[in-house]
């Protein structure tokens, strides 16, 4: 089976079983986890910040990071189809009391007009605050897509004295497509969290970095959470060895990418633009083939290709380092068959 639902469905290599086996360990709740310690220096060394908190997913990074910078009852505007918005269950409304108001725009991109608009400073007691602003790069539900007018928003919500939240979930590809530097992305933000279980391969955990006086309140939230863990080295060794040998490899799954599309783009045209996959992440409108998301992903499934949908007309096909080269072929040549 050919499983391209997700960059998080990657199993552990026997170099990272290895490192998590001889991993030194010891109780983090009390500070006291050398690895955890390791892996937390290490990633907010890499990302431009002072301190980093290891966490057992992308969502409880976020949870803790935009509960850092927005105060209960305030807002945190972001785009309409951000993972903070769509695929954390309200979290930041139930847990946090954070409210969201959102612009959209194609590709999940950054719009600094509808932005500009939407920020709303302290109007009295009857207008909610806004807190800060949080962007997603790579915007997963937006095909994988590389914001593009990042340092710009940077720059102005640094004028206006505004937190910037990044959801750095997939940062790591966003840096080896683009050549910019990890730190050039996460040192812009307040607040940044890193996911190591999705392109670089390890089985759980993300890091959230920023000041250590905010890495200090999200330790505190964390356990207060029920998400204190003891010997986690063990899952913090995977993220160092993920880290240190599947950075760079990140290129290939692009180029995977980048065949895919190109292959359901001849069997159904106009269902996606290849030049614009930058990244790992395939997203194929088939509204014009007459062919229903359920039908095809189900139909896939009994001819080995497992893949995912994200709307009512949009497959998601997504590259990772469990999928080779004749893999991701092999699965592009069966879906666009389904298709034609």
């Amino acid at each position: 089976m050919i499983d391209l639902r997700s960059d998080t469905v990657t199993k552990p290599s026997a170099g990272m079983l290895a490192a998590m086996t001889s991993a030194p360990v010891g109780d983090d709740v009390y500070g006291e986890d050398p690895t955890v310690t390791e892996l937390e220096n290490e990633i907010a060394a890499l990302l431009g910040h002072e301190a980093g908190l290891f966490t057992v997913t992308g969502s409880l990074a976020n949870i803790l990071g935009v509960r850092a910078l927005a105060a209960p009852g305030t807002e945190v505007l972001c785009e309409a189809s951000a993972h903070i918005a769509r695929a954390e269950l309200g979290a930041h409304a139930a847990i946090n009391g954070i409210t969201t108001r959102t612009w959209s725009a194609p590709g999940g991109q950054i719009d600094l007009d509808q932005i500009r608009a939407l920020i709303a400073p302290d109007l009295g007691p009857y207008f909610v605050t806004t807190s800060a602003v949080s962007v997603e790069n790579t915007h997963n539900f937006g095909g994988g897509t590389i914001q593009t007018s990042y340092d710009a928003l940077a720059d102005e919500l640094d004028t206006i004295g505004l937190p910037l939240h990044l959801d750095g979930a997939r940062l790591w590809n966003a840096s080896v497509a683009s050549g910019t530097p990890l730190s050039a992305y996460a040192s812009r933000a307040a607040a940044a969290s890193v996911c190591l279980s999705k392109g670089l391969g390890a089985p759980v955990g993300s890091v959230l970095v920023g000041s250590a006086e905010l890495i200090k309140e999200a330790r505190v939230w964390r356990k207060r959470l029920g998400a204190g863990w003891r010997q986690a080295g063990v899952l913090a060794a995977a993220g160092l060895y993920a880290v240190r040998n599947n950075f760079e490899r990140l290129a290939e799954d692009h180029a995977h990418a980048r065949q895919i599309a190109e292959l359901l783009a001849d069997a159904a045209p106009g269902s996606v633009k290849p030049d614009q996959v930058e990244t790992n992440i395939v997203v194929a409108d088939i509204a014009t083939t007459g062919k229903s998301v359920a039908e095809v992903i189900e139909t896939a499934k009994t001819q080995g290709v497992l893949i995912g949908g994200v709307g009512a007309t949009q497959l998601r096909l997504v590259t990772h380092l469990d999928a080779s080269a004749s893999d991701c072929r092999k699965a592009a040549e069966t879906i666009a068959r389904l298709l034609q």
